[in-house]
């Protein structure tokens, strides 16, 4: 059975475009992205435009501010590092609950990274890389963890486009993934958790 495909509006075709290219590193830190130039380049309305940036800003994936056109928040080290210290109890937590548990939609997104084309852009693994450590916190089943870890979704989006400059090879970043999967897996709680914090201890680049 064939499933009917969903139309693709302006507006999520022109942010998807966006979110890849912000994603991949190719729209840097503090470049201001124009209505009028992006409608330009796209062939597309400012109105399109408008409602396509105002999606990214509500992911948080560009900052929006009175009488300046829209554009790619810095994130810093120091806010990297910042992020890591409220992401690592909160991981620490999935890992007391996990710990001996196999999560079969963690394991899928590793496959699905593993499965990328060479050429594939970056912002391809960032949303793999996202969807599995989704899916070990999702699988907790606590929905204020799931909701603590979602508002920190949009840096550690960000955050994951410096590890390009860390993983050129991604065969080494799905290697580690799935060295953690298996650690969770296979327990003790001591050892999951130890396994998380090592994980956690990686540099973002400089």
């Amino acid at each position: 059975m064939t499933l009917p495909l969903r139309p693709v509006s302006a507006v999520g075709a022109l942010a998807g475009e966006l979110r890849r290219r912000v994603l991949s590193g190719e729209i840097a830190p503090g470049t201001p992205l124009p209505e009028q130039e992006i409608a330009a380049a796209y062939g597309v309305a400012r109105p399109t435009v408008r409602e396509a940036l105002a999606a990214l800003v509500h992911e948080g994936l560009l900052r929006r501010e009175r009488n300046r056109s829209a554009y790619v928040p810095e994130v810093t080290l120091d806010d990297l590092d910042d992020l890591m210290y409220v992401r690592r109890p909160l991981e620490d937590l999935m890992a007391q609950a996990m710990a001996g548990r196999r999560v079969p939609e963690a394991d899928a997104a590793l496959a699905r990274m593993d499965g990328l084309p060479a050429e594939a852009p970056w912002a391809d693994t960032v949303a793999e890389h996202m969807a599995l450590h989704e899916a070990l916190i999702t699988a907790v089943g606590s929905p204020r963890l799931h909701r603590l870890y979602g508002a920190l979704a949009a840096e550690t989006r960000l955050g994951l486009v410096r590890l390009r400059e860390v993983y050129e090879d991604r065969e080494v970043l799905v290697r580690e993934h799935r060295e953690l999967l298996d650690a969770i897996a296979d327990g003790p709680v001591e050892a999951a958790r130890a396994a998380v914090a090592a994980h956690l201890g990686h540099t973002w680049g400089g």
